[in-house]
């Protein structure tokens, strides 16, 4: 077995222009033994991860939360919400603490938020819990900033640009960083659908003086998170090639013979 390896491991270094005699290393002649690394077309890092794969269930769960709204099973609902905040906090701990970052989860994660906002905005206006002219202001801004997403997307694609790597979530190019305002806009935003979902559930009317304040509150920061994601220069970010090769699976080097 072990002189299977050996020989195995001598025909490897004959196929790079090598070859082992009497136990030391053989180059041709003229070689120095210097390589230039392998060009790699593009870099590609971990997708299939702990916080992708939670994020990806609270997209998959939200439309249900909807169906459950216009059902007017209201508590159901209510604590379908309280499950998706708790998986919220839980997979931004783990991509911190266990290194797990990644441009995939820089763009599920908030699209997550973004698609139960959405569905919780859409249910409640249909239901005529929320305003109008409200769920379109938040519904606006969502689509506005995706759009916007699929040129930036296009714009910091490293070359080649083509369709396949556009949509290979893989390739890595911009993290989305969201702004305070944006947070403070996120917060709002959900205390306002966890307010106005509980409303029925506690017998609190539609038109109370809170819900109508905090609806007020929520759509103006709504327009300005959307107006400093467009102008700010630190929402998104391009990734240098060292940030990149941190994101990258380091591989495996075997170790140098004796």
């Amino acid at each position: 077995m072990a002189w299977t390896l050996r020989r195995s491991w001598q025909l490897g270094r004959a196929i790079h222009g090598t070859t082992v005699l009497g136990g030391q290393e053989r180059r041709p002649e003229g070689d120095t033994g210097a390589r230039e690394p392998a060009a790699v077309a593009d870099h590609h890092e971990r997708v299939v991860t702990i916080p992708n794969a939670l994020t990806l269930a609270r997209i998959v769960s939200s439309p249900y939360i909807g169906y459950l709204i216009v059902q007017g099973q209201y508590e159901w609902a209510l604590g379908g919400c309280v499950v998706f905040g708790l998986t919220d906090a839980l997979d931004g701990y783990v991509a911190r603490r266990f290194n797990m970052r990644s441009f995939v989860g820089s763009i599920l994660d908030p699209a997550a938020d973004k698609v139960l906002m959405t569905t919780l905005t859409v249910a409640l206006a249909y239901t005529g819990l929320l305003p109008m002219p409200l769920a379109a202001v938040i519904v606006g801004r969502d689509v506005a900033l995706s759009l916007a997403a699929v040129v930036i997307r296009w714009a910091t694609l490293p070359a080649p640009k083509r369709l396949g790597r556009y949509f290979d979530l893989s390739v890595p190019s911009v993290e989305v960083r969201p702004t305070q305002i944006s947070k403070w806009n996120t917060a709002l935003q959900l205390a306002l659908m966890a307010a106005t979902l509980a409303a029925p559930v506690l017998g609190v009317a539609a038109d109370a003086a809170y819900l109508v304040a905090l609806q007020w509150i929520t759509g103006a920061t709504t327009v300005a998170s959307g107006i400093g994601y467009l102008t700010s220069k630190d929402a998104v970010h391009r990734l240098t090639k060292a940030e990149v090769a941190k994101r990258l699976p380091k591989p495996h080097i075997l170790p140098k013979k004796k």
